[in-house]
């Protein structure tokens, strides 16, 4: 049986505040030392040794400023100017712009190369603290990133951009995340969230350079990213867009989904609407027709040949909900509806922590537990988090059309 839609944000509303949020607002931060703890285990026990990094502390600024920005919460606030102070005292590379990649404990560099991935949840963290609070400060520095990211960055040659820069945005050959072995020169995870970064400063700062970035990189995931042929993303390429991998990611490929459809939505040119609105369809119906198991939940990923990792990680769950309802917004289509359903269900079973509060990393197959921890520099509240508040805005535009329905 399907969920109501008051049922549903009854059900989310509650996750998201009581928790996702209270688990950070109660163990992350570090009374110490400053900032917030790198690494908590499963019962909400920090490493107050653990390094910190910029993956981590940008999601906690995002995930913390849209919390004020949609309940006006105070405590939201002044978490979210926590973690904005911290970011600007300690990951701010005052010499040469933009972020490090990681810090110890103390607040030191350890590893000062410019990963433009970390540089782009930067632009996005500070693009949605200025949503929040209307801070000038951060606005100029959202801006000075994404202009150092378009001079040192982007590939004047074949588009695009590079993966990772030495502190003074050099080229250098350290550059990848995780890549299944594979050297790329070019990803489209630094791709799509780049896009995600740049459409959210655009709604803080339309101007045109901006818009005419975002537009490529818009037109760039769907023509070179985007596999028309089977609905799922390419991941991995060299620096003139030669695949490199026969990989899928199927929580990539639904993330992906509904932020191209924003991105185009947000900057607002009706052909790229158009084209990603429809590449948003293909993505999800791939996705549900390919990566969905029996009990909801979304698997990690595969090849053409079959699947090759059928665990089920905490974040395409979450992106699955918002991926398939996205569909369902665009289509009417009731079956994403109820994929999003499902994958709400089983969230709710398998992934949240019920006893000590947040969502396990992972699980098996069958639902039990690989690994509970709750942070770490990659594990953070942005994708649970963001998946509720998500479904809680779309769910509230559901219902107000509902009730002007003749």
């Amino acid at each position: 049986m399907s969920l109501t839609i008051a049922a549903w944000q009854e059900e989310i509303e509650q996750e998201w505040k009581n928790g996702i949020l209270n688990f950070w607002m109660t163990h992350a931060v570090d009374a110490d030392k400053g900032g917030f703890h790198g690494e908590i285990a499963e019962d909400g026990t920090p490493n107050p040794a653990a390094h910190r990094s910029l993956v981590l502390n940008t999601r906690l600024l995002w995930t913390f400023a849209s919390a004020y920005r949609t309940t006006g919460d105070e405590r939201y606030r002044g978490l979210a100017e926590r973690a904005y102070g911290y970011l600007t005292e300690k990951f701010a590379d005052a010499k040469h712009g933009g972020m490090y990649w990681m810090i110890d404990a103390f607040g030191v560099p350890v590893d000062e190369k410019k990963q433009v991935y970390g540089q782009a949840f930067a632009v996005y963290a500070l693009s949605e603290y200025v949503r929040a609070t209307g801070s000038r400060e951060a606005l100029d520095l959202g801006v000075d990133i994404f202009r150092h990211m378009e001079r040192y960055a982007f590939d004047p040659l074949h588009g695009g951009y590079f993966e990772a820069l030495a502190r003074d945005w050099d080229r250098f050959e350290d550059y990848s995340l995780s890549h299944h072995g594979v050297k790329a020169d070019k990803t489209m995870n630094n791709h799509l969230h780049i896009m995600e970064a740049y459409t959210n400063l655009y709604r803080v700062w339309p101007e045109a350079e901006l818009a005419q970035k975002l537009a490529a990189v818009i037109e760039l995931t769907l023509d070179r990213i985007v596999n028309d042929a089977n609905g799922h993303f390419h991941l991995f390429f060299d620096d003139a867009w030669n695949v490199q991998s026969a990989h899928i990611s199927y929580g990539h490929d639904i993330e992906g989904s509904w932020l191209i459809a924003e991105a185009a939505s947000v900057l607002g040119e009706a052909d790229l609407i158009e084209r990603a609105e429809i590449a948003a369809i293909q993505m999800a119906d791939a996705t549900l027709k390919e990566g969905v198991d029996a009990d909801g939940g979304l698997w990690n990923e595969g090849t053409p040949e079959g699947l090759i990792d059928r665990n089920k990680d905490w974040w395409p769950q979450a992106e699955a909900m918002v991926g398939f309802y996205n569909a369902y917004q665009l289509t009417g289509e009731r079956r994403y509806r109820e994929a999003a359903v499902q994958s709400w269900r089983f969230i709710r079973e398998f992934l949240v922590d019920k006893q000590y509060g947040e969502w396990y990393w992972s699980v098996t197959e069958n639902g039990e537990p690989l690994s509970k921890v709750k942070a770490n520099p990659w594990k953070c509240p942005y994708h649970n988090g963001r998946a509720c508040l998500e479904m809680l805005e779309r769910l509230e535009h559901d219902a107000r059309e509902h009730a002007t329905a003749p």
